[in-house]
């Protein structure tokens, strides 16, 4: 059986595998598409639609959505980035987020992909919603302020760490991170070395006194744009090197 699967994204050939997602098979190729929901290695969520592309035409999410022989991915469009833009946008004013006071401030990924998109300040009116904070444990915070309910907590305690410590409540506009326990966070069975405290991709879960470990102006996304990484593959170059015929 044929090991490789060969299609297109942005009119670029690509190789990719049996299995594996358009996002998957994207990053090996070293084409970035945007994300927040999306963590490497864990259950596919598909709620951010960050990762939205279009594929032989359909929106879906690339997180989510197989690659098959000659599909043909829409990645960068002026559509899709106004699409995604607009996402952005909206997660910023449906929570509390000051970046200029956050700890997570330059490895935030939704900090990161604003800049990348060109955000100076989101075109839809503010909601500023009451959210709680939760510091009763002793080594680790909760704000949900700052949470987009990305769900990557939730997974990775319930499918890494064993546990199930996060959950969600509610629906719509009330929905909110709690966990699974009777009152606080401190009452769970949570530990300052849980994966899960290592996969927020905003300040919603902090570890307390190492906030500002890092300085400012020296951490992962201060010097190089988000996705920098994946499009730096250089073992990619080959497969995604090869234009489509016209």
């Amino acid at each position: 059986m044929n090991d490789e699967i060969i299609f297109f994204i942005d009119g670029v050939q690509v190789t990719g595998r049996p299995g594996q997602t358009i996002i998957e098979a994207a990053d090996e190729a070293g084409v970035y598409i945007p994300r927040l929901c999306h963590y490497p290695g864990i259950e596919a969520w598909g709620s951010c639609r960050v990762c939205t592309v279009a594929a032989n035409g359909r929106p879906c999410s690339a997180c989510t959505q197989p690659i098959t022989t000659g599909l043909v991915v829409e990645n960068d469009t002026e559509t899709l980035r106004e699409y995604r833009k607009s996402i952005i946008e909206m997660l910023f004013v449906e929570g509390n987020h000051f970046c200029m006071f956050c700890e997570k401030s330059g490895d935030c990924e939704l900090q990161a992909l604003a800049y990348r998109m060109g955000i100076t300040a989101p075109r839809y009116p503010y909601l500023w919603p009451e959210r709680e904070v939760d510091a009763s444990h002793p080594d680790v915070i909760i704000d949900r302020n700052r949470c987009i309910l990305c769900a990557r907590c939730v997974r990775v305690s319930r499918d890494v760490d064993g546990k199930a410590v996060f959950q969600f409540v509610e629906r719509g506009p009330e929905k909110k991170l709690t966990v699974n326990a009777e009152a606080r966070l401190k009452d769970t069975d949570l530990d300052v070395t849980d994966e899960a405290l290592d996969v927020c991709p905003v300040g919603a879960l902090l570890k307390k006194r190492v906030g500002y470990a890092v300085p400012v102006g020296e951490r992962m996304y201060d010097q190089e744009p988000i996705g920098s990484d994946i499009e730096s593959n250089t073992d990619a170059a080959p497969a995604a090197a090869t234009e489509v015929e016209a």
